[in-house]
C-alpha cells in the first residue's frame, strides 16, 4: 500500500472514531480487511495517543475558529498532518501539508484544501 492510500485509510479510521467510541484496533482491522500496515497504524495510534497536544496545537493556529467548530473532515486531517509534521519525523512537512490538502479535495469541500493549507502553513513557520 502506498502512503497516500494508507493516509486515507488512517482518516477513515480517525473519522469514524470522532463519530462513535469504536475500538481503534477494530476500525483498523476492518478497514485494512486484516492486513496489516505498519504507516497506518503509526497514524493512528498517534493521532490517538498525542490527541490533547495535537488538538492544542490546532487551536493555537485557528483565526476566528475553534476545533469543536470544525468539520469532522478538516479536524480530522489537521490531526493527521500535525501528527506527521510534529510527531513522524520520517516525513517531509511540505509533503505532510500536500497530502493533507489532496485528500481533503477528495473528502471535503471547495473551500476545505485552502482551509487546511492556511492553518498548516502558519503550524510550519
Amino acid at each position: 500500500m502506498n502512503r497516500r492510500r494508507g493516509r486515507e485509510n488512517a482518516f477513515q479510521v480517525l473519522f469514524s472514531l470522532d463519530y462513535e467510541e469504536y475500538d481503534a484496533n477494530l476500525a483498523i482491522e476492518n478497514i485494512l480487511d486484516n492486513e496489516t500496515d505498519e504507516f497506518v497504524t503509526t497514524l493512528i495510534s498517534g493521532v490517538i495517543r498525542e490527541q490533547v497536544a495535537i488538538d492544542r496545537k490546532i487551536e493555537e493556529h485557528l483565526e476566528n475558529w475553534s476545533l469543536n467548530r470544525l468539520a469532522n473532515v478538516e479536524k480530522t486531517l489537521l490531526r493527521i498532518a500535525t501528527f506527521e509534521i510534529f510527531y513522524e519525523l520520517e516525513t517531509p512537512k511540505g509533503v505532510a501539508i500536500n497530502e493533507a490538502i489532496e485528500i481533503a479535495h477528495i473528502y471535503g469541500d471547495e473551500k476545505s484544501g485552502q482551509f487546511i493549507n492556511g492553518v498548516l502553513a502558519k503550524m510550519n513557520k
